[in-house]
């Protein structure tokens, strides 16, 4: 055929566009995968398994007894979510090509980025409804929890005789500030962005590994040095670079492993400080230009990938 055949029948071709309906079907496609794949079952065990350890500690003071119950179970949603993220990313593309679905998807008009999209989606909404499960329970808890220790407080001050006001409305302003706040729900925010990071690294992997193993362990180690830029620098760049030359290797780094540092406020709210809006502004910020940035990269690489 002669090039300008190929171009008049390349021209004739009608061009497949982004479809949001296309990639939401995907997205709950994936989700009935996932849930067939009953991770999520035995993760929402081990979360439930972490709250009830929340409850074992017998300790004196009620502002240990929140802080120890917050500080468990942020800990166990943390796992959670970044578990679960990567070990469901890194099974679906090879599922899918074991199953041959991604043949069977891609000869239909398909972008491949809707494909990636819409499996993205759907792991960001398991693990987006698993906290949000998880965070109506721990608010219920931590309530119920809250009123237990405030009565159990006073009545100890009781027999002590020591139930002046002035104590029983600082005990109170204690378990308040250690209670059931907004704060915890900005926790679990953090965390959600935290995940949805890790996730979209073990996406970009999967699309040019070989092995689900080697995304996981890869995946892991870059999730690990997440959490430890803030030694890298001191231990490896400030000796060694100064000015431009270290704060272009600590961009480059940020670039390779995604600085998850950036939402650890876990530890904040578990002590009872206040996170303001600002904060919360940034960290959904630096998560969306994580998450934008490495999904072009992935798509770059998955429509040079050979299926």
């Amino acid at each position: 055929m002669s090039d300008a055949a190929n171009i008049s029948v390349a021209a004739m071709t009608p061009k497949v566009r982004f479809s949001p309906r296309r990639v939401w079907t995907l997205a709950m496609a994936t989700v009935t995968q996932l849930v067939r794949m009953k991770i999520l079952v035995f993760l929402l065990l081990f979360c439930l398994m972490a709250i009830g350890l929340g409850f074992a500690f017998s300790v004196i003071n009620p502002e240990q007894q929140l802080n120890l119950l917050k500080s468990v179970t942020l800990g166990a949603l943390q796992i959670f979510s970044i578990v679960f993220g990567v070990v469901a990313t890194a099974l679906l593309l090879p599922k899918d090509l074991e199953d041959r679905t991604l043949y069977t998807i891609l000869s239909k008009p398909v972008p491949r980025f809707d494909y990636l999209l819409g499996k993205l989606l759907g792991v960001l909404m398991m693990i987006g409804g698993g906290l949000i499960v998880m965070d109506v329970v721990l608010s219920l808890i931590l309530w119920l929890r809250q009123s237990m220790v405030f009565e159990d407080a006073v009545a100890r001050m009781r027999l002590e005789k020591m139930d002046s006001p002035e104590v029983v409305e600082q005990v109170r302003e204690i378990v308040a500030r250690q209670g059931l706040t907004w704060n915890l729900h900005w926790a679990v925010w953090a965390i959600f962005l935290k995940a949805s990071v890790v996730t979209m690294v073990a996406l970009l992997l999967s699309c040019i590994a070989s092995s689900t193993l080697f995304t996981i362990i890869m995946t892991f180690c870059i999730t690990i040095i997440g959490h430890g830029h803030a030694l890298i620098r001191e231990f490896f760049f400030q000796p060694h670079l100064s000015g431009w030359a270290g704060r272009a290797a600590a961009l480059l780094l940020a670039a390779i492993c995604p600085d998850l540092a950036q939402f650890d406020i876990v530890d904040s709210v578990v002590n009872g400080e206040i996170v303001p809006w600002a904060a919360v502004y940034d960290m959904t910020g630096i998560a969306a230009l994580y998450v934008t940035v490495y999904l072009f990269v992935t798509h770059l690489l998955f429509v040079e990938k050979e299926l």
